[in-house]
């Protein structure tokens, strides 16, 4: 045989080493012994192959048909149903491909991938045709992003390379908008803004500006509406009274609405009002009435002060912002109750620690922090912008092993790729691109690591799983942290250096920040893992994608059931119906240990894993606990005492089923339906309500 007829009709070298390598994954998805025995199978193929097709080119159904017939002839039954089955998906996935115009691509990456990269990422023609492929897509961004070296004399064709190949391999992912935007005439990068709002019209309706700039560009914006005078306090120029807070919010959320930023991504908002606001309970129950604020995130500021006030159950003061000043108390049980309970009603708001964030923040002599990023993962200080990218965990497991030197170079070029990001980017504000450049604060974090800890065959509610977390994210921190010294003396520290907490601890860093644990959202759907630092959400569910339910297995656990021999597409559909594996009989149970998923993770598990990543985290960590519908406020209650006490500088909790408006429907939970887990498209495993879009 010299040639085979590929499914486009292109003629191609025959290669009989390929039909072994498929007989042989076959053999090892039944776990039974190779030996030679793909060879001589493989070789039987090959010999009716040259007799069947003497004067004519087999095609590569030709082939697969062969081999299907020789297993079952010499009796390997079990082996042609595997290699039937891998045959039979193949084929489905190829099919959907079609649909999306995408099959040529030489990229392995799952159809809900594309799906996503097609709907928000690939560029379009103004026909709304889709020019390019997803390596195009890659590979504009390492050429765009690799070009600033050019300024520092790197080599410019390296970088490209090296960039191109990681995010080919999926092995590392930028945020969306540097996806999106890069070597595009927008060309805006960053992820997260924080904007000031002061206490006037003239400052609130500059913001709501800004806000729309950033939010057409493809970014999100975090604001504190703390300094904003409360509802019904004297407006001296008009001799009226003010509207409060909430009011200029929901100004904001319709700005955002309008806005859609582009129809690309969804707007995504952080609201922020710390505790001692005249308007604090207001601002607790703003979203008790779904609809309403729904393009923000919700956090209430809360200090130290009232936290031990809580503890003692005590009274706390009021202080009027405007005159700084003190117009009340509250007890601070009743305020922290109202928390919990708007938390268990409605997912909002969550809290965010500003004494804990202050007190790590490497730029304190410029100012406080009072607000963060949509998701929490970046407190910023006011026009701040910050550049995220994710290193895909899952990845950097190696016969069983983490690999940590390709973890350590894949930190190292991350580090370098965002750097460059804040070269490469154009800014929707000259005052944001002053400060970010000042500061150079960028935020590596890591996606993935459910499934690194299932490679690994360690629990994610355990205490090797939380040892293993700390260790990986010392190591990153460790490394990304060299990494900005050897580029602080190949192109400089960044300009606020001296007025760091840095000044005296090294000779000189580039980034003033180098660590955020994003929510990750649709670049880990892009990279077909599990979300952040978020355990598995479900084993096995079905997936809304181009108006069908298409079955999607973690390929982990499919990889593992495959190999310890309980692997069935009938389990795989049983098992979607709840997502775990915990109730289900026939799956052994060191596999039921290991593979756990959100739900079936206990509250204060989620707390723990937060909490052992943000030692080691520069800015912070974004997670949310997510909770079965029958949790109780005591239990949301025990979170977040348990965050604030494990120095975690916010937390956010939702509980199955508080929002109608969900990307997650867990329908197999209520046994009268005979229905199982839904997911939508864009629903990466972190947040159900589908509001961590970076």
């Amino acid at each position: 045989m010299e040639k085979i007829r590929k499914r486009d009709g292109r003629l191609v070298p025959f290669d009989s080493q390929k039909i072994t390598i498929a007989i042989q994954k076959a053999i090892l998805a039944v776990k039974e012994r190779d030996g030679d025995l793909a060879r001589e199978m493989s070789q039987q193929v090959v010999e009716i192959l040259k007799e069947r097709f003497k004067n004519a080119i087999p095609s590569v159904e030709d082939v697969q048909d062969i081999v299907e017939e020789v297993l079952i002839k010499n009796g390997h039954a079990r082996v042609a149903k595997a290699y039937i089955l891998y045959r039979q998906k193949r084929t489905e996935v190829r099919e959907a491909k079609k649909l999306l115009g995408v099959e040529k691509d030489e990229l392995k990456l799952n159809l809900n991938a594309i799906r996503v990269l097609e709907r928000r990422y690939l560029l379009k023609d103004e026909n709304g045709n889709i020019i390019e492929t997803p390596s195009g897509m890659f590979r504009r961004v390492a050429k765009a992003i690799a070009a600033i070296d050019k300024r520092y004399g790197g080599d410019v064709e390296k970088s490209e390379e090296s960039f191109y190949n990681a995010m080919a391999s999926l092995n590392f992912l930028p945020n969306s908008p540097t996806l999106m935007n890069a070597g595009t005439d927008l060309g805006q990068l960053s992820a997260c803004f924080v904007l000031p709002i002061e206490d006037s019209l003239k400052s609130i309706f500059e913001t709501l500006r800004d806000m729309s700039l950033i939010h057409q560009s493809g970014g999100g914006t975090g604001f504190s509406f703390s300094r904003l005078r409360p509802r019904g306090d004297i407006v001296r120029t008009t001799k009226g009274v003010a509207s409060g807070p909430v009011s200029f919010m929901r100004v904001f959320d319709q700005a955002t609405e309008v806005i859609k930023q582009g129809g690309r991504r969804r707007g995504a908002n952080m609201g922020i009002l710390r505790v001692d606001h005249p308007d604090i309970i207001e601002f607790i129950t703003a979203k008790e009435k779904e609809g309403f604020l729904d393009n923000f995130n919700i956090s209430v500021g809360v200090t130290d002060v009232f936290m031990e006030a809580v503890k003692k159950d005590e009274e706390y003061e009021l202080i009027n912002p405007r005159t700084g000043k003190p117009v009340g108390k509250l007890r601070a049980r009743d305020v922290f109750d109202l928390i919990v309970t708007m938390a268990w009603r409605t997912g909002d708001p969550g809290l965010v620690f500003l004494d804990e964030i202050n007190r790590r923040h490497p730029l304190r002599k410029l100012g406080v922090i009072e607000s963060t990023n949509p998701c929490g993962e970046v407190p910023l200080l006011p026009y701040e912008s910050c550049n995220l990218g994710s290193v895909n965990l899952s990845k950097m497991v190696k016969d069983g092993e983490i690999d940590w030197e390709k973890l350590r170079e894949t930190i190292r070029l991350g580090i370098h790729f965002l750097d460059n990001v804040i070269d490469a980017n154009k800014y929707p504000i000259k005052q944001i691109e002053i400060t970010t450049k000042n500061n150079r604060k960028i935020g590596l974090g890591v996606m993935g690591l459910a499934e690194m800890l299932a490679k690994l065959s360690i629990p994610y509610d355990s205490k090797e799983a939380l040892k293993t977390a700390e260790k990986i994210m010392k190591f990153i921190s460790e490394e990304s942290r060299k990494k900005s010294l050897e580029l602080a003396e190949e192109r400089g520290s960044f300009p606020n250096f001296e007025k760091s907490i840095w000044k005296g601890k090294y000779k000189g860093m580039r980034n003033a920040t180098v660590n955020s644990i994003a929510p990750t959202g649709t670049i880990s759907i892009i990279a077909g893992t599990t979300s952040s630092i978020e355990p598995i959400f479900a084993l096995s569910f079905m997936r809304n994608v181009m108006g069908t339910q298409l079955l999607e297995v973690n390929p982990v656990f499919e990889e593992v059931a495959k190999e310890r021999g309980f692997y069935s597409n009938d389990l795989m559909i049983k098992i979607s119906r709840y997502g775990t594996i915990q109730g289900i009989q026939g799956i052994p149970e060191d596999i039921k240990r290991v593979f756990v998923t959100s739900l079936d993770v206990a509250p204060e598990w989620h707390v723990k894993m937060q909490a052992a990543f943000q030692k080691y985290v520069d800015n912070a960590v974004s997670k949310t606990v997510n909770l079965p519908a029958n949790a109780t406020l005591e239990d949301i209650r025990k979170i977040f005492m348990m965050a604030y006490k494990m120095k975690c500088k916010g937390i956010t909790v939702y509980r199955y089923g508080s929002k109608e408006k969900q990307v997650l429907v867990v329908g197999g939970l209520k046994k009268e339906t005979g229905e199982g887990i839904v997911a939508d498209s864009e629903f990466s495993g972190g947040c159900i309500t589908g509001e961590c879009p970076l």
